[in-house]
């Protein structure tokens, strides 16, 4: 498989202040000259950042650059959703990112949808074929599903529902993407689903951001992370070492492309890109 068929795409988040805005910018003007495929945009818990996400994108469309924005169920009804997709297809998006999302502290009710399939079908049934959806695949489980299992039985079902693509949670284990396709494959699951990178800068961050999402650190980064300690230079060098690795496995087991979780940071993720020639 050439780059040219695989999909490269990298991960922003709405900005929350002027000053955010302005960094923001920087960061996708160095980001912008890897050539993306495209800019998926987060959507703040209960869509506390819709206005923002809209805005960030249309922003991004303006620059000449195809954007995805996600769309979460949580807090959502099916007005506010179908007011939604209304503004972006008036605007000429193609691409959408459709998540359950996460429940924020003190909402006691989900909304409308319940879970992504339930979306996925809403915005079908609503916009026809008008968009590209991409939904997630966790191939380390995800931290609620009761089993594997029904995990990815959750996939198949969103799929089902009229999902064209799904990109994956990050994670440092190869062998758990590699059997995970197997078992996607095994159940009739044959659309692509593309890693999901997260680059290396801070311990800290990194295992606060696992915590809550359920990846692994394997035993052996997570001992090696912690002997660094405050040197952010070797925390960073040893990172960029397992992450450029563990894409140059994925890319040479035939993955469909790679989608960089960028944190609005530019360094990493272009030194990586660097090192895989992927332009």
């Amino acid at each position: 498989m050439t780059n040219k068929l695989r999909n490269f795409s990298l991960e922003l988040f709405p900005p929350q202040t002027p000053e955010g805005a302005e960094k923001l910018r920087a960061a996708r003007a160095q980001l912008a000259l890897l050539k993306p495929r495209f800019f998926s945009v987060t959507f703040g818990a209960g869509g506390s950042t819709r206005d923002r996400t809209l805005d960030t994108v249309l922003e991004i469309q303006r620059e000449g650059h195809a954007a995805a924005p996600h769309l979460s169920c949580i807090g959502s009804t099916r007005e506010s959703i179908h007011t939604i997709l209304e503004q972006y297809r008036a605007h000429g998006i193609r691409h959408l990112v459709a998540l359950r999302g996460d429940l924020p502290s003190g909402m006691a009710r989900p909304g409308t949808f319940r879970y992504a399939n339930e979306l996925v079908q809403f915005i079908r049934v609503e916009t026809g074929a008008w968009f590209h959806i991409e939904v997630a695949a966790y191939p380390e489980v995800h931290p609620q599903a009761k089993s594997p299992l029904d995990d990815l039985l959750a996939l198949q079902r969103k799929i089902e529902a009229g999902a064209d693509s799904a990109i994956t949670q990050y994670f440092y284990n190869f062998d758990a993407y590699a059997h995970f396709i197997d078992e996607c494959q095994a159940v009739g699951i044959n659309v692509p689903i593309v890693p999901g990178i997260m680059p290396i800068s801070s311990f800290s961050s990194l295992a606060r951001f696992s915590d809550n999402c359920g990846a692994e650190i394997p035993r052996w980064i997570r001992k090696k992370l912690e002997s660094y300690g405050d040197d952010s230079a070797s925390i960073r060098a040893f990172g960029l070492d397992v992450v450029s690795g563990l894409c140059q496995q994925l890319l040479a087991n035939d993955a469909p492309g790679l989608h960089f979780y960028t944190l609005n940071q530019d360094a990493l993720t272009t030194q990586l890109w660097q090192r895989l020639h992927l332009s």
